[in-house]
């Protein structure tokens, strides 16, 4: 099926959630999904693996099993399993939400025992979460949503732009002209191919442009393929190869854990609907969360830290309007195959920061614009304003500034620690506690009164 053929004037989408494009064109797109998500569902996996001074085995095992199952849960989540799955194109990951109460697990007695234990006794706070989720749905109303979809660009932006200035802060070369002009280089391609692209190319935009970026950054000389030449070509992961085991301190962390996460998935289906142009249903959520919950539970047995869904692959969606959950399914089954041969995503990896900063300035500011169209349709008024103002403001004080909890218990930085779960906890309080609407009421029949004089 050729985008050509395809047009979907009334959604504004080329593809919508139920097309099936060629197995070619699936391929491509499914690709630009699977560069975008790769590096961050390794990330956490290494991050845990070097501060816990595990061996580079162990670490390889971590991160090809986090591929792995990424793969499978991918795919049930956009294909579905019975009531399992949301059946959207939701891409899913390790997530930085577990980090923290991982690396408190690790450095116990427990170690690495105790917190695939503890994630595998916890992810039933999410599965039964899933259950409530048509019932918790009624706390986030139009506004609330707005803010959510909100606060997952905002919070985003960051990762996007030390991509786009070539790593961390610390970096000698942070920033350095060089990186920049790589990066905007590949921003200026999207931009292109978004706008006056036809056909494959304009739906395929995130994938061509990091192409292209990747063979320019090749010719320069900044691509890096140690990691390639040291890479595995084939491995299977080992169900329980660290073991189990269940300190009661480390459920009770990773249970904060998952009800952060179950808050921040929420977010990212809403963010999916509207990147899609589906109602999404409080029995979808319901699904999506389960799956979640499933998922992370099978992570546990293979060895790996738990999953939630990817909020960065929303934003491909929202450039190319390419919103098939069939070309996601095809992004599940590429990350199964990256989790059995390693050598195929350390040649991903070896993709340089500046080009994926390019496509993530773009993809994660697409975030943010959804949300400021859901809020473009929520009634102006001093309350709603009020609302907005702080969520966001909260989200982003978060954000820029995490060292603010510093010295606050432990707890606190398990809830607070993300950008995306305390503007929309703020979002979700400030709703249910500031009187309804009453100002608009009382602001129209003063216009009225005015027009009467």
């Amino acid at each position: 099926m050729s985008l050509q053929n395809n047009p979907q004037p009334s959604s504004g989408l080329l593809l919508n959630v139920e097309d099936k494009p060629g197995i070619g064109l699936t391929l491509i797109l499914a690709a630009q999904h699977l560069l975008a998500a790769l590096g961050g569902i390794i990330a956490v996996p290494l991050v845990v693996g070097n501060v816990l001074n595990l061996s580079a085995t162990d670490t390889i095992i971590l991160v090809n099993a986090s591929l792995l199952i990424s793969g499978v849960v991918t795919f049930i989540q956009s294909r579905g399993l019975g009531p399992v799955g949301i059946r959207l194109p939701s891409v899913m990951g390790t997530s930085f939400t577990f980090v923290a109460a991982a690396l408190a697990i690790g450095f116990s007695d427990a170690g690495v025992a105790g917190i695939l234990g503890s994630s595998l006794v916890a992810s039933l706070v999410m599965i039964v979460g899933a259950y409530l989720m048509p019932y918790i749905r009624k706390y986030f109303p139009p506004v609330v949503t707005g803010c959510v979809v909100m606060s997952i660009g905002l919070s985003l932006i960051s990762v996007a732009v030390d991509w786009f200035a070539g790593g961390q802060k610390t970096d000698a070369n942070y920033a350095a002209p060089s990186t920049l002009l790589m990066a905007t280089f590949v921003l200026v391609v999207v931009i292109i191919l978004v706008q006056w692209g036809k056909g494959i190319f304009s739906a395929a935009a995130i994938f061509f442009a990091m192409l292209i970026g990747y063979i320019v950054a090749v010719c320069f000389g900044m691509v890096d393929f140690s990691s390639v030449k040291t890479a595995q070509v084939f491995a299977v992961p080992t169900p329980f190869h660290f073991g189990l085991s269940f300190p009661i301190a480390g459920i009770i962390g990773m249970s904060i854990a998952y009800l952060v996460t179950i808050v921040e998935s929420n977010g990212n289906f809403l963010a999916i609907g509207q990147a899609t142009n589906t109602k999404v249903t409080g029995e979808q959520v319901k699904r999506g969360v389960l799956c979640d919950g499933l998922g992370s539970a099978l992570a546990a047995c293979f060895s790996t830290l738990p999953f939630s869904s990817f909020a960065q692959n929303i934003g491909i969606i929202s450039i190319t309007r390419v919103a098939s959950r069939y070309v996601v399914m095809w992004t599940g089954i590429l990350l199964f195959l990256a989790g059995l041969f390693p050598v195929f995503g350390a040649l991903i990896v070896s993709i340089p920061s500046p080009v994926l900063g390019g496509a993530g300035v773009m993809m994660f500011a697409m975030i943010i614009v959804g949300g400021i169209q859901m809020l473009d349709r929520v009634t102006r008024s001093r309350r709603n304003g009020l609302i907005i103002a702080i969520s966001l403001g909260s989200c982003l004080a978060v954000t820029l500034r995490p060292e603010l909890f510093n010295f606050l218990p432990a707890w606190s930085k398990e809830i607070f620690s993300s950008g995306i779960t305390t503007g929309s906890l703020f979002a979700i309080i400030l709703d249910r506690i500031l009187p309804a609407d009453k100002e608009v009421n009382e602001d129209a029949a003063e216009v009225v009164a005015e027009i009467n004089k």
